[in-house]
């Protein structure tokens, strides 16, 4: 990467050096030889062509690639109405350059006006699809009948990755949307000089880009309407207040601000709390004593989900593998805990040296 990036640097340095030659030698025809000595302009010329083109083309591939990306990542559909915004900013440029191009300088005023129009004409389309949609086609078009027209993903749970494998089982029917501050958010990540959030940063972009590949994902990159000032995450609840979508995250923070505003959250760690199998008082469960528990008497297993089980007189069992009576189920902060007392066919199974039968007189 570092030797391509050098031969590009020195490409295009090359490319300077002959651009501020032609320059020098059309600028020394136009003058004169005889007023202007031409061996000095052109001398310059090419020695500012060089020092520009150097220094100035890292600058002009890293913006290549952030639109490359921009263009690859974008969805079909805010492709089409950015074009569609594009072809309409230039209609209105040509009808108002008709009265512009009678004023000093009127076709550089097209010009300028035709640029501008154009590039207000893209963004408007990137950002008000579903506005547009909706006036063309209709409300129930718009939002395609989904409980919610869009999903705002926050960076923890693009990182996180589980977004993906759920949004190949089909439950996540909505729209989810990526804001290009997210984006930017990640690709600074991804580019930190710390090994760990640079991998957390390029796992994100990972999730993106495979996302996108699933036909059956809905993913849409958008840009930002107004600028995030600061924190980005009091920029997404404003942004999803005011397009009426939700937010997905795994931010603790994030989500209680977000329901303080009214805004909805799908939070992916309190839907795989409410994944966990359930467990119904009288249900057999197989599980092993890890420890000892709080309360005389008490053992203290897990399940494989990591549901936390408490066995009364299970103190006796410990270090052993045994079947378990679930007696009652509660629900807490730290989530989902079993009480469970030992069942007495395993109890007499894994029970220690049993006491000797006294013998009749």
């Amino acid at each position: 990467m570092k030797r391509s990036e050098n031969l590009a640097r020195w490409l295009g340095a090359g490319l300077g050096v002959v651009g501020g030659f032609l320059l020098g030698y059309f600028m020394v025809r136009g003058l004169g030889s005889n007023a202007h000595p031409g061996w000095a302009i052109i001398g310059l010329t090419t020695l500012e062509g060089l020092i520009f083109a150097y220094l100035g083309t890292p600058y002009l591939l890293g913006g290549w690639r952030r639109v490359n990306f921009r263009l690859t990542s974008t969805p079909l559909p805010d492709l089409l109405s950015g074009l569609l915004g594009i072809i309409v900013g230039l209609v209105i440029a040509v009808l108002v350059g008709v009265f512009v191009r009678d004023l000093p300088y009127g076709y550089y005023l097209s010009a300028v006006l035709a640029l501008l129009l154009a590039v207000q004409g893209a963004s408007l389309g990137l950002t008000r699809r579903n506005e547009l949609a909706a006036l063309f086609f209709g409300g129930a078009q718009a939002t395609d009948g989904h409980r919610m027209s869009g999903v705002l993903l926050d960076t923890s749970v693009i990182i996180d990755g589980r977004i993906l494998d759920i949004a190949k089982t089909g439950f996540l029917d909505m729209p989810l949307i990526t804001l290009s501050s997210v984006l930017r958010e990640l690709q600074t990540v991804a580019d930190s000089a710390d090994v760990t959030r640079r991998r957390r940063g390029r796992r994100g972009l990972d999730v993106l880009t495979e996302m996108q590949k699933e036909p059956a994902i809905d993913l849409q990159v958008t840009e930002d309407e107004t600028s995030p000032n600061g924190d980005i995450d009091t920029h997404l609840v404003r942004t999803a207040k005011r397009k009426g979508w939700a937010i997905m995250t795994n931010d603790f923070n994030l989500n209680r601000i977000a329901r303080l505003e009214g805004v909805s959250v799908l939070n992916l760690n309190d839907l795989a709390q409410a994944m966990r199998p359930v467990a119904i008082p009288g249900e057999e469960i197989v599980v092993m004593v890890a420890r000892e528990g709080k309360e005389p008497g008490q053992g203290v297993g897990s399940l494989d989900d990591g549901t936390m089980v408490v066995i009364q007189n299970g103190k006796r069992l410990l270090n052993q593998t045994i079947t378990a009576v679930v007696t009652s189920v509660i629900q807490t902060s730290a989530g989902r805990m079993i009480f469970a007392e030992p069942s007495g066919v395993d109890t007499r199974r894994t029970s220690t040296r049993p006491k000797p039968r006294e013998e009749s007189v």
